[in-house]
C-alpha cells in the first residue's frame, strides 16, 4: 500500500476530514489531497506529524510494514535518540548506508564533520 493510501485510510479511521488533518499538520488542504493520492510525498517533518498524529510508525506509513504499532519502546527510544556517530566503537558495529552502500570509515567522518560544519554556520 502506498503512503497516500495510508494517510487516507488512517484519516477515514478517526472521523476526520481533509481540512481537518491538514490543519493539525499545518499544511493546506490541496497539499494533503496531493498526498493522498500519491502525487506527492510528504517531507519528514510531515511525515513523523501524521506518524504521531494516528500513533503510527514511519515505517507503517510508508509502507515498509503492515504492522502500524510498531513503536519503539521508551528505552530503545532514548538509546537511539543519544548516538554519537563519531563514536568510533559505534562506527564499528553499525553498518551507516546510503543508497544501498555501507559509508567507509572515511566517509562516516566527512559526513560528521559536514554536520559540524553546517550546525557551526547556522549558530552565528
Amino acid at each position: 500500500m502506498k503512503t497516500g493510501n495510508r494517510i487516507a485510510e488512517l484519516r477515514e479511521q478517526r472521523g476526520l476530514t481533509q481540512e481537518e488533518l491538514a490543519g493539525s499538520l499545518g499544511i493546506t488542504r490541496a497539499s494533503l489531497s496531493h498526498y493522498e493520492k500519491n502525487r506527492r510525498k510528504p517531507d519528514f517533518e510531515t511525515l513523523t506529524k501524521i506518524a504521531d498524529i494516528f500513533e503510527v510508525s514511519i515505517d507503517y506509513l510508508i509502507g515498509r510494514t503492515s504492522q502500524p504499532d510498531m513503536i519503539m519502546d521508551e528505552e530503545v527510544r532514548d538509546f537511539v535518540d543519544h548516538l554519537e556517530l563519531s563514536d568510533q566503537k559505534l562506527l564499528e558495529r553499525f553498518n551507516l548506508t546510503i543508497d544501498g552502500r555501507t559509508l567507509t570509515e572515511e566517509e562516516a567522518k566527512r559526513f560528521i564533520a559536514f554536520v559540524r560544519m553546517e550546525r557551526s554556520m547556522s549558530d552565528s
